[in-house]
């Protein structure tokens, strides 16, 4: 896929937010359209894509990750500082037209945004997320769940070819 400018990124369990052993973070820079980036057009992409469970907000502002699902976000106005893969993880600046594919088990945690920062989020057919913090309790069942959660069919963006197809492969 020439033109695409896409970062990746990998995280180490920390010993409170497992990250993922095998997918990296995907950052896709200026992947949306830089002007008018409108929330329609985005939830519209996502699905056309097969990505469900759709919803805009923004990011919440204390370490969290999903550990049954995959997550894409893709910010159609504002900026923020997005702090992914835990306290000891890197913080990425995102705005209007980036969109950051999140694979589960990774630490995200916003770190202060635009007022009108806003993504557009979404889910692989079939996934439904969960809500963890790193509590100790849920470490076994995290820790199974981000093994099964299946790998998407289809990239959030591109569809049937894309990074996500690039880039996430089944565990040797």
């Amino acid at each position: 896929m020439a033109g695409i400018d896409v970062q990746t990124y990998m995280f180490s369990d920390d010993g409170r937010i497992p990250n993922n052993p095998d997918l990296p973070l995907l950052v896709y820079r200026a992947a949306l359209p830089a002007a008018g980036v409108m929330t329609q057009a985005c939830r519209a992409l996502f699905q056309r894509n097969g990505w469900g469970g759709i919803w805009v907000n923004g990011v919440y502002s204390y370490h969290h990750y999903h550990s049954t699902a995959h997550e894409v976000l893709g910010v159609v106005s504002g900026f923020a500082s997005i702090q992914f893969g835990g306290e000891g993880g890197q913080t990425f600046e995102v705005a209007a037209g980036d969109v950051v594919v999140i694979p589960a088990g990774v630490g995200h945690c916003n770190r202060g945004a635009s007022a009108d920062f806003r993504v557009v989020g979404a889910y692989p057919a079939g996934q439904t997320w969960d809500l963890c913090r790193g509590d100790p309790g849920e470490r076994p069942r995290v820790l199974f769940n981000i093994r099964e959660t299946p790998l998407p069919a289809t990239d959030p963006v591109y569809g049937d070819q894309g990074p996500v197809l690039e880039h996430w492969k089944p565990p040797a």
